[in-house]
């Protein structure tokens, strides 16, 4: 399933399982996930195949970290050469890491209430600029060619997008997770709530970043999407069984 050894992969997981434990029956835990081995390469985009509840996005959020593993490893190559074993890491490893290297695009928008989607949109790069006025700038005006790029009407960049309908929430969270080139991308349905013209642009930034080298493993409702940014895919079915 895995790709022979060329270079360094950003991404490997080995023997990872995960089970969940129901505290309200009683404490039954429920197998999702056992012995995932799984490398990505640069210049990969692995789509995770599988029917609803197969644990598709919970491999995601084992990856970033969202979900504690229960078995296994998973380490993360930044783009310094660093190597971290994010079921290791202490959270202020795991901030630097989400800040640096890996972006994730959830399906869901969160950020703070009253913040234009200007500047959610330019956050990740304004961060690096710290208080340079001229790097803000140039993050803004960054955020402005997203914006524009993902059809944002420009009246609405000073607004809030918790007023906003859900693929223009959607649009902004690509935006956000993607202005900033990061070695590790994580895409959890992105195109779930756009239409064709803007699937097609999501479609055309994901064929990008695959060709400046990063490494992306992502899942996608729409079997069309799938099958045209993948350059492999993985059966999530084949991670079953009986965890550790």
């Amino acid at each position: 399933m895995n790709q022979p050894p060329s270079i360094a992969p950003i991404l490997q997981m080995q023997g990872v399982a995960k089970r969940f434990t129901l505290h309200h029956q009683n404490g039954i835990e429920l197998p999702v996930l056992a012995q995932v081995d799984l490398a990505v390469q640069p210049g990969e985009c692995v789509v995770l195949d599988g029917p609803s509840g197969m644990g598709k996005s919970t491999l995601l959020k084992m990856i970033y970290a969202n979900y504690r593993v229960n078995a296994g490893s998973i380490t993360v190559r930044s783009a310094d050469g660093a190597v971290v074993d994010v079921t290791q890491a202490t959270p202020r490893a795991l901030v630097q890491l989400r800040r640096d290297t890996v972006g994730y695009v959830s399906q869901f928008l969160r950020v703070i209430p009253r913040v234009s989607a200007l500047d959610v949109v330019a956050e990740p790069l304004a961060e690096d600029a710290g208080g340079d006025p001229a790097g803000i700038e140039a993050a803004r005006e960054a955020a402005r060619q997203w914006l524009t790029r993902l059809r944002i009407p420009e009246r609405l960049w000073h607004l809030p997008p918790a007023t906003f309908s859900g693929g223009e929430q959607q649009r902004i969270n690509i935006a956000r997770n993607m202005i900033k080139p990061k070695p590790l991308l994580l895409l959890d349905e992105p195109t779930a709530s756009l239409d064709a013209a803007n699937t097609e642009t999501v479609i055309a930034m994901i064929r990008e970043a695959v060709a400046r080298g990063a490494a992306l493993v992502g899942i996608f409702h729409d079997s069309q999407v799938g099958a045209a940014v993948a350059t492999r895919r993985v059966n999530v079915g084949d991670f079953r069984g009986v965890s550790a």
